[in-house]
């Protein structure tokens, strides 16, 4: 599919957009989540018991599209 996208615009510009907007998407969460009282109301929210939690749908999904 990103080859796709290649083809389709000569210079890749647009991949390389998306690209950079994904990478400061994850740099500003990282930078949210450093702020220690952000960690401190995740941990009281529980966002590690979500994380486990949706696992098992995910790896379910993955199978289901591997088929």
């Amino acid at each position: 599919m990103a080859m796709d996208l290649v083809e389709t615009n000569e210079n890749g510009r647009d991949t390389l957009y998306m690209l950079g907007g994904v990478a400061l998407m994850v740099f500003g969460a990282g930078l949210v989540l450093s702020n220690p009282y952000v960690r401190r109301y995740m941990s009281r929210f529980g966002v590690g018991n979500l994380a486990e939690t949706v696992m098992p749908d995910v790896e379910r999904y993955f199978r289901l599209r591997a088929m």
